[in-house]
């Protein structure tokens, strides 16, 4: 009864009886074909109830091959799927680092000269900047805001004596402000790969920090690096407290070795604030690798839910979404190309704490926080994401997640919470994030939505 109903579901050219079926199959590399099975067989993709069941158990009367030849392949068929996977999720790009790296790197430092020349609005940073924001910008020097190329505003108040990281730094802008917001005592740190971009960055470190902001000493500098290998470039693990991106991240061709890397780098308590750009689908391998997409930040924009996926798996788990918006393309060729695709500038907030502390749903713990106002530019409210804005004063129940990232992180001291998690009260009903609501369908992120 189960192949009667079944069966009329799966397209002629994949059932098991069919000439065509056995003819895709011999075309097929036998890595590929192992990772189709696995996919269609695992529960994320398949159930005993769905058509895939059925094709995925017909896949299983093959026969078996020795024992010997089966260790061998494990082996082997394990790294290859793994990247395979890489590459179907959009964690990496077909093409090779190198190749990716270059085609970004001659984008960025020969056939762009200043923002102006970008195709779509992916890396230019909307109107509306904060107060606080608007406040620094005026003190950094100009031709660092002219090769500047962000989507967003990654860089948080209230970081006063922080240590910072900026993935991607290019000109710097990101940098300038943020060695303006944590004041003498704490250090700014800039990675970027670009040669003619760390020279504009490194210009006027110098004069900015002791005549424009009346430093004794630097509190900024740029090192030369791949992000997706910080510790090479001299940032080892646990010396950061703040780690911030702009429109980098969906550059890279191995987003995961970023992640880790930041991951590793942060202490307890630290936080990846970073703005990106991320698309409501996977995009084709050569839409991937095309040279003025990747430029543009459209080429490796991931599908946002493999993005959190990404996430949870290197140990950020519960990323929050702060705010976003839908990015405006241009170019009438790049629309033609990219057809229904609809890409957002999103701007994440990843927070690294002890094991356990963050679980994968809001849990309801009884717990409440309140605002201390203490957070410069923000004396009546706080917003950790785009849910959760607190009051100055006013108790707030908040989940378990919630509660840590508020407490137990960089942003402590300017919040008390109170009650911890001796006693369970069963899931937190956070509720759906606004972002999803009023962008039209923008993706959100998190347990919390």
């Amino acid at each position: 009864n189960f192949r009667k109903k079944k069966r009329r579901h799966i397209p002629s050219s994949l059932q098991s009886g069919s000439t065509s079926f056995h003819h895709h199959r011999r075309s097929l590399s036998e890595t590929l074909f192992r990772v189709v099975i696995k996919l269609m067989s695992s529960a994320s993709f398949a159930s005993t109830s769905s058509p895939l069941f059925f094709f995925s158990k017909v896949q299983q009367q093959k026969k078996k091959v020795s024992t010997s030849n089966r260790i061998v392949t494990k082996a082997s068929s394990s790294s290859s799927s793994n990247a395979m996977m890489d590459t179907l999720l959009g964690a990496t790009i077909e093409g090779g680092d190198d190749l990716i790296k270059k085609s970004v790197e001659q984008y960025y430092g020969e056939t762009l000269t200043t923002s102006a020349d970008l195709k779509t609005s992916a890396c230019c940073t909307p109107g509306g900047l904060p107060t606080y924001l608007k406040k620094c910008l005026r003190l950094v020097p100009d031709e660092i805001k002219a090769k500047y190329y962000g989507c967003g505003s990654p860089t948080p108040q209230g970081i006063e004596g922080l240590r910072v990281l900026d993935l991607g730094s290019g000109s710097g802008r990101d940098c300038y402000v943020a060695a303006s917001l944590v004041g003498e005592k704490g250090f700014v740190t800039g990675v970027d790969m670009t040669d003619n971009q760390l020279d504009v960055a490194r210009k006027y470190v110098d004069e900015y920090c002791k005549q424009t902001l009346g430093y004794k000493e630097n509190n900024m500098k740029f090192v030369k690096g791949e992000i997706e290998n910080v510790k090479q470039a001299g940032v080892e693990n646990g010396t950061i407290d703040l780690a911030i991106s702009n429109c980098v991240v969906n550059l890279s061709p191995d987003k995961k070795a970023v992640l880790q890397g930041v991951y590793d780098a942060l202490a307890d308590g630290g936080e990846f604030y970073f703005s990106d750009v991320y698309c409501d689908r996977r995009l084709d391998q050569e839409l991937r690798k095309d040279p003025v997409l990747l430029g543009e930040c459209l080429g490796g924009a991931m599908y946002v839910e493999d993005f959190k996926r990404l996430c949870v798996s290197v140990g950020f788990t519960d990323p929050r979404v702060l705010e976003g918006h839908v990015i405006e393309v241009k170019d009438e060729k790049l629309q033609e190309l990219l057809g229904e695709a609809t890409f957002y500038s999103i701007t994440y907030r990843l927070f690294k704490l002890p094991a356990g502390r963050l679980e994968t749903l809001c849990e309801d713990y009884g717990q409440y926080a309140v605002y201390k106002g203490t957070i410069e530019g923000n004396p009546n409210a706080y917003s950790l994401d785009d849910h959760h804005r607190l009051e100055t004063g006013k108790p707030m129940l908040v989940c378990g997640n919630t509660g840590s990232m508020l407490g137990e992180t960089w942003l402590g001291k300017h919040f008390d919470v109170v009650g911890d998690r001796s006693k369970h009260y069963g899931l937190f009903d956070c509720g759906p994030s606004p972002v999803a609501a009023s962008s039209g369908g923008a993706p959100a992120g998190g347990a919390c939505c």
